[in-house]
């Protein structure tokens, strides 16, 4: 193989890699390691911690099923937080839907900000829509601290190590019901069913305890470790499975529509099995 390789060891025993064109920009922020790199398969891509968090190639399947399936699922959101998408991906599918009015953005990192906008325009271009703020804040803390303030929360994470550990909490998940307003919706990504059978069936359970429906639902991105992902929903009111899409608005969207909004709930074998599982059994 000639030219220089990027590897992201995804597990003890797997590694994606690509092969690099260029290096755009490194550094070290105060939260973490932060790098832009050129690459000839997924084109521009942006590291955190030497993981894949994002790329210009297949961003849209998971910005579009993180964002709309809970916007649509919601007749009428108006209000939405993003807890972390620093990079603006989420952002840009919100901002699509005309009933929104105010889309609030909390990241802990500035420089996750200031690079997508630098680098990746096409992902971060929603971010300068005069409906959001950017709080560069906590946003375990943020969510503690409100009341039935939000249509939508949604939770665009980094993998549960470190800081982000608080956001894969049962604590985290009743502090979000609270920030909800009587018939809001939650939504988190919540890692790849192949390899995080266990947590995922642990945040099936915590959501089933706190709110009225809790679904899971996937989708595919290729970049992600074994290439399926899964999201976690809770809401308070609506079934996404019962979005009339007689009112849901039309948006431009590449991988999302109404028919793979319905079938990412349709779970196969596998998954039902762990999540119907007893705790200590693992898959």
């Amino acid at each position: 193989m000639r030219g220089i390789w990027f590897s992201e060891l995804q597990t003890p025993d797997l590694a994606i890699s690509v092969r690099l064109n260029q290096t755009l920009h490194h550094e070290k922020t105060p939260y973490q390691e932060l790098a832009v790199v050129d690459t000839e398969a997924y084109g521009r891509m942006l590291l955190l911690d030497n993981i894949i968090q994002t790329t210009v190639k297949d961003e849209f399947f998971y910005h579009e099923m993180i964002a709309h399936v809970p916007l649509n699922t919601h007749p009428n959101p108006r209000t939405a937080l993003v807890i972390g998408g620093g990079d603006g991906g989420v952002v840009r599918e919100i901002v699509k839907h005309p009933s929104i009015e105010k889309v609030t953005l909390v990241e802990i990192d500035a420089r996750v900000v200031a690079n997508a906008r630098e680098y990746l325009p096409e992902i971060a271009c929603g971010l300068d829509d005069a409906r959001v703020e950017i709080r560069f804040e906590d946003g375990i803390e943020h969510v503690r601290q409100r009341e039935n303030t939000y249509d939508v929360i949604i939770v665009d994470s980094t993998d549960p190590i470190g800081p982000a550990v608080g956001l894969f909490s049962a604590e985290f998940y009743r502090n979000v019901y609270r920030a909800l307003k009587a018939d809001g919706v939650f939504v988190a990504q919540t890692e790849s069913p192949i390899f995080n059978s266990r947590l995922i069936r642990r945040i099936q359970r915590d959501l089933k305890e706190i709110f009225p429906i809790a679904r899971l639902y996937l989708t595919t991105v290729p970049t992600y470790p074994g290439g399926l992902w899964a999201f976690s929903l809770g809401s308070k009111k609506y079934d996404p499975l019962e979005v009339d899409w007689r009112q849901a608005p039309q948006v431009a969207t590449r991988y999302y529509t109404p028919a793979i909004h319905q079938a990412a709930f349709s779970l196969p074998p596998f998954v039902q099995e762990f999540l119907e599982a007893p705790e200590e059994e693992e898959f």
